[in-house]
């Protein structure tokens, strides 16, 4: 049984002891991870390559990660999102804008994070057993 391709994530993250962090622990994971300092930053890479997930910090200078996320659905329908953030008004606001997103309020434990990046690929996982 041959194992599915390596997911790819791409990471927004303003704050760079954070976007270092969660990197490191969805590398260790097994996920192919590109990381970027801010949404407009992250868009070239969604324009030129696939991701299976985006993975976006929702308060980030330029461009907020809900703009992040409406673009990258115009430009990769394919790929999920998932925010994570510390605010919770900001939460409400998301969850509004982007139905289908997960939204990870900060903070959270690496752990879980792994665990919400498993789920959001279940039905992938399973499709290729």
């Amino acid at each position: 049984m041959e194992k599915p391709d390596t997911l790819r994530i791409l990471l927004a993250e303003d704050e760079e002891a954070m976007r270092g962090y969660l990197a490191r622990a969805l590398e260790n994971a097994g996920y192919d991870v590109v990381a970027v300092d801010r949404g407009t930053a992250a868009l070239p890479f969604l324009e030129q390559e696939h991701f299976d997930l985006l993975l976006s910090d929702i308060v980030m200078p330029e461009m907020d990660g809900i703009e992040l996320a409406q673009r990258c659905n115009e430009i990769s329908p394919r790929t999920k999102v998932m925010f994570i953030t510390g605010f919770a008004a900001v939460t409400l606001k998301a969850s509004r804008e982007q139905p289908q997103a997960k939204v990870l309020s900060k903070p959270f434990h690496l752990r879980d994070l792994v665990l919400e990046v498993e789920r959001a690929f279940e039905d992938r996982v399973h499709a290729s057993l």
